[in-house]
């Protein structure tokens, strides 16, 4: 009887740790590329938890600007993850790939997030957003 609670213990206990590990693991791995053909991939993205990756305008790589495209993520690893895009890119442009959740909106499973709201908002790890910037080619 103890041997059996002391394995349901450490399969909780490893279950708080994977579910710690993944929220300071999120990342986004993408690249500079070509988007002519009206998408955008991100090569790899670590999600704590089912969400979006959120293809944001930025001018200067610091700041999101309006929402242009964006793709269900899984909890976890997603690789070559693909946003079809809602409006032109042009070559030079930039464009923040970021990690939102899938927290307060309406419906699960429906992008619900707008510039500036809370509904299925941005992931922040140590208070910093998980994005990464590339550049349309």
């Amino acid at each position: 009887m103890n041997k059996i609670f002391a394995t349901s213990l450490s399969v909780v206990a490893l279950g708080f740790a994977s579910a710690a590990s993944a929220q300071s693991t999120a990342a986004v791995s993408a690249s500079d590329q070509d988007m002519s053909g009206g998408t955008v991939m991100a090569e790899s993205v670590t999600a704590p938890a089912n969400g979006w990756l959120v293809v944001h305008r930025t001018e200067d790589g610091a700041k999101p600007g309006p929402v242009v495209g964006y793709a269900p993520l899984v909890a976890g690893e997603n690789e070559n993850v693909s946003a079809i895009l809602q409006e032109e890119i042009a070559s030079g442009d930039q464009l923040m790939l970021m990690v939102h959740g899938e927290d307060g909106g309406m419906k699960t499973g429906v992008f619900e997030y707008s510039l500036g709201a809370k509904e299925d908002g941005p992931v922040r790890v140590d208070d910093k957003l998980v994005m990464s910037v590339v550049t349309a080619q």
